[in-house]
């Protein structure tokens, strides 16, 4: 039996964002805000947290630097329960940080100061211990320098090998990222990008063609988060549109990385994809309700309450 519900694999950074930002002041000026958080966020970490906040034994592989930020990381996760035994701390780079100057419309231009996270390695000697669980979400290809040279597709056969059901996002796509994904889509279950990452990838508009474009590619299932539009799904004998929470926008960090964390504790907890997309969907609407990736969802009771009373958006 195995011992974690997820294990959550790849970028793994510090977030420190201010709201709301209308505009950097000029010279050594200063402006006053409402409000600055820190929390742990990344295309791993933003799944993570809130997949363990909705009631799953996660665990996470990560890099993080020997210094304040990435202790920080560490105590927060562990405040949540996750474990932290495949956290690797480095001597030679500083954790990923990213500060976010959130806009009043809740937009997120990012200043990110790449760090440990391009140093994250998991060996073959701890493909076992890693894949100890009954899903396994990678994300942060192009982000993962190590881990983009050939050992993130060896982690996830090695997954699928073993059982384990796996999810795969990727951040920051260029023209090399088709190449990546040639290699770790025949591995992935389900492939979760944005559609904007989805649309630049495929060169494609329509979104049943981006899909078929990557499940050529080997992908068995898409799931590309759309938004307010809300998330378009295509699988191998349909293809459906979930919509978007309707909330008051504060901060659309993390909504990406933590619709993942609530479609695999679905998935965990016995959904049908449906309802899995569902509990994605309602799980993002919450995080971009307030400051940061972890903000917004408590628990699962109170996620599930926020769907039943929430309006949609279409």
């Amino acid at each position: 039996m195995s011992n974690f519900d997820a294990m959550f694999v790849g970028l793994t950074i510090l977030d420190i964002a201010g709201r709301p930002v209308e505009a950097i002041p000029e010279g050594g000026g200063i402006a006053f805000i409402d409000e600055i958080r820190m929390n742990a966020a990344g295309t791993a970490a933003g799944a993570v947290i809130n997949a363990a906040k909705l009631g799953l034994q996660c665990a996470t592989a990560a890099c993080v630097g020997n210094d304040e930020k990435g202790d920080f990381i560490v105590a927060s996760y562990e405040e949540l329960g996750i474990d932290c035994s495949h956290i690797a701390r480095t001597d030679t780079m500083a954790t990923s940080a990213t500060i976010l100057p959130i806009r009043p419309n809740g937009e997120r231009p990012a200043l990110h100061c790449r760090g440990a996270s391009d140093e994250l390695f998991v060996s073959e000697a701890q493909f076992e211990s890693v894949c100890n669980a009954r899903f396994l979400h990678h994300g942060g290809t192009g982000f993962l320098a190590a881990m983009d040279k050939g050992q993130s597709a060896k982690l996830l056969a090695y997954a699928k090998s073993k059982g384990l059901t796996t999810t795969f996002d990727l951040i920051g796509p260029n023209e090399n990222t088709n190449g990546l994904l040639s290699e770790l889509l025949p591995h992935v279950d389900y492939f979760m990008p944005s559609m904007e990452e989805a649309e630049f990838l495929s060169g494609l508009k329509e979104p049943s063609s981006i899909a078929r474009f990557f499940m050529e590619m080997g992908a068995q299932n898409c799931i590309f988060k759309w938004g307010e539009k809300g998330s378009f799904i295509k699988t191998l004998d349909k293809e459906f549109l979930i919509p978007a929470y309707k909330v008051e926008v504060s901060d659309t960090t993390g909504c990406g990385d933590s619709y993942c964390g609530g479609f695999i504790a679905g998935l965990a907890k016995g959904y049908s994809l449906e309802e899995a997309c569902e509990l994605g969907t309602g799980t993002s609407a919450l995080v971009a309700s307030g400051l940061g990736s972890d903000a917004g969802v408590v628990d699962l009771e109170q996620t599930l309450k926020f769907m039943r009373e929430a309006d949609r958006l279409n």
